[in-house]
């Protein structure tokens, strides 16, 4: 292969993947921010409450996630190993910011869901755990949050808020915040009004059939708390 159309071709992937290496290795950078947040709160919570009864646990058995057990929820966060693009009908691309230079649209992903702790517990593989916040992290450092409630409020200027220490804090803060509020509701009557032998004989067996989640038969999307 030879000619410019092989130069223009190498030319774009050099610069693509450099860009992309870069903005892997600043949201790199913010999850270990977030997971040295998340491995201190077992000790806090310990020396504020020496004698509480209540099980605080951290686990990270890899370097792209961890987990965050505490009471009766469980926080489960990842790091994406692929960086995304905006869509271009979402709100950060009308911002002069990324106008000004495209390249800033790139992003790594931090995502942070919510599951019961006696689902895993009891590895009831069919209860659901819901995402309740997302953390983009461009090649400058710049750091865009969308989820729920509190933490879809506190960070979302795209073009000034520079991702640190603090604000790993309070990702974490509003993520535990938001969870303990989030309660487990009574499933609509109609969703459990049956149960066959075969998910009778595996409950009494394995505790794993019923399927369980904290708005189970409700539209989470729409779930306005």
């Amino acid at each position: 292969m030879s000619g410019d159309k092989i130069q223009i071709i190498c030319n774009q992937l050099n610069v693509k993947s450099n860009l992309k290496i870069a903005t892997y290795k600043k949201s790199e950078e913010a999850f270990e921010l977030i997971k040295a947040e998340a491995a201190q709160f077992p000790d806090t919570f310990k020396r504020m409450f020496p004698d509480s009864p209540v099980e605080v646990k951290y686990d990270s058995k890899q370097m792209q996630c961890f987990s965050l057990q505490y009471g009766s929820d469980v926080l489960f966060c990842s790091l994406h190993s692929n960086v995304f693009e905006f869509n271009r009908d979402h709100e950060v691309m009308k911002t002069p910011y990324i106008r000004e230079n495209k390249d800033r649209s790139f992003c790594g992903i931090i995502s942070i869901y919510n599951f019961l702790t006696d689902s895993i517990k009891f590895d009831r593989y069919n209860d659901l755990g819901y995402l309740i916040g997302r953390v983009f992290i461009n090649s400058e450092g710049h750091c865009y949050v969308d989820g729920k409630r509190e933490l879809g409020q506190i960070y979302n200027n795209f073009s000034s808020v520079i991702f640190d220490a603090k604000m790993a804090a309070e990702i974490m803060e509003a993520a535990l915040q938001y969870t303990i509020n989030f309660d487990l509701l009574v499933p609509p009557y109609e969703m459990v009004q049956e149960m066959n032998v075969h998910d009778m004989v595996e409950l009494s067996n394995k505790h794993n059939l019923i399927k369980t989640a904290k708005r189970l038969g409700f539209r989470f999307q729409a779930d306005m708390e």
